[in-house]
């Protein structure tokens, strides 16, 4: 899982912590201008650790531990009582958060007999429901938009894999199938606009990686397969509005068979129009408006869709990841080191973000207002080591 990759990232190397701004691409090294953001330490559920994966205006969510750090839960964090609240389980050990939208809580907990169920948690009642399968062991929640949940379910046997959509208000979830039948397998990404389910799906026997995407309408009920677009495999990674971005990857060329650098593509939805975004934007494109953000690996790019222009971001040389998008805002962290920043498309401004009194931070998620959240280190204990524990974080702009 990301969150695991996370912490072990987090923990691998030091960088020394200060506020930079960019604003064409290259960052000051040095500046006398006040922090743009808090950092308010969320706390844990009693362990050593935690980390915020998901935020609205109200509420963060995400992962700490128990009193036994083996044993994480996922938790969610109200941000106007300051007050984290364990979610606890669906009867096994552990669980954790995905996303929260109002008063749903969105996330995948062990039962009891080791496999695992997506859950909806209600934040009214304090209730958490399961979902169901269709037919096998387990099943995963990946997006939620209004009522509406998606993930995807194991078939008979487990097979498959099989996309649905599950609505709160009736607990119906339904199988979404896949342009091959029931013997292919399908796993979405997202939901837009309350009726397009998005992500990628495979002919029987492929591997996911070797699939295409596909479009679901939840108006008409049919599964549109997108294409390939002369490439070799598509992945969907993201969908806002009527804008799908992922990657592909191009035909052999020149008689080698040896398949060249992947792509990132944008694909509208409404017109049908697919656009290359080059081997520049081929790592874990998001699209937020009409702006798709994207990494090669050394650094990430912001590409605008409506004039095709294409920006760099991030703090000069240094390898930029991306993590999440919301509104005009991207955020993710930078390297070497470790450190957690806040991006703006409109204005191009960078900022590194302070951490909880250590050295390292990661920013996961980030609303329409500018607020994020992540996980920073603590001021260390021991005084050879840079950082102490790592806890979830909520960086907030200090106007807010």
């Amino acid at each position: 899982m990301r969150s695991r990759r996370l912490r072990a990232r987090v923990a691998a190397a030091a960088v020394t912590l200060a506020l930079l701004v960019l604003g064409s691409g290259q960052a000051s090294a040095h500046t006398s201008e006040p922090p743009l953001y808090t950092a308010v330490d969320l706390g844990t559920l009693g362990g050593t650790g935690s980390y915020g994966v998901a935020l609205d205006r109200d509420t963060v969510v995400g992962n700490a531990a128990t009193a036994d750090d083996n044993v994480w839960h996922a938790f969610a964090y109200d941000r106007s009582t300051r007050v984290m609240t364990d979610l606890g389980t669906l009867g096994g050990t552990s669980s954790d958060a995905v996303d929260v939208q109002g008063r749903y809580v969105i996330g995948n907990s062990t039962l009891a007999d080791g496999d695992r169920r997506g859950f909806v948690y209600d934040l009214q009642t304090g209730r958490m429901r399961a979902l169901g399968t269709f037919g096998g062991t387990d099943s995963q929640v990946r997006a939620i938009s209004g009522h509406l949940v998606v993930g995807n379910a194991r078939t008979p046997g487990n097979l498959r894999n099989h996309a649905f959509v599950y609505d709160i208000r009736t607990g119906v979830m339904t199988d979404l199938g896949t342009p091959a039948g029931p013997d292919g397998g399908s796993v979405p990404v997202g939901i837009s606009q309350g009726r397009y389910v998005v992500g990628t799906w495979g002919a029987p026997g492929s591997v996911f990686d070797g699939g295409q995407p596909f479009v679901y309408d939840l108006r008409t009920h049919v599964m549109t397969d997108v294409g390939l677009h002369g490439g070799v495999y598509s992945k969907v990674t993201s969908v806002s509005g009527h804008t799908i971005v992922g990657i592909t990857q191009p035909q052999p060329t020149g008689g080698t068979g040896e398949l060249p650098p992947t792509h990132g593509f944008a694909y509208d939805i409404r017109t049908g129009v697919w656009t290359d975004l080059g081997a520049q934007m081929s790592y874990q494109p998001r699209v937020t408006g009409h702006t798709v953000v994207a990494s090669n690996r050394p650094a990430a790019y912001a590409f605008d869709l409506t004039t095709g222009t294409m920006t760099p971001f991030g703090p000069g040389p240094l390898r930029t990841a991306i993590n999440g998008v919301g509104g005009p805002f991207v955020v993710g962290e930078a390297f070497p080191g470790f450190t957690a920043y806040v991006y703006r498309i409109d204005t191009g401004r960078f900022t590194q973000l302070h951490s909880l009194g250590g050295r390292q931070a990661a920013a996961n998620d980030v609303d329409r207002h500018g607020s994020a959240t992540g996980s920073s280190a603590t001021a260390p204990t021991d005084p050879s080591s840079p950082d102490g524990e790592y806890h979830a974080t909520l960086w907030t702009l200090c106007a807010d």
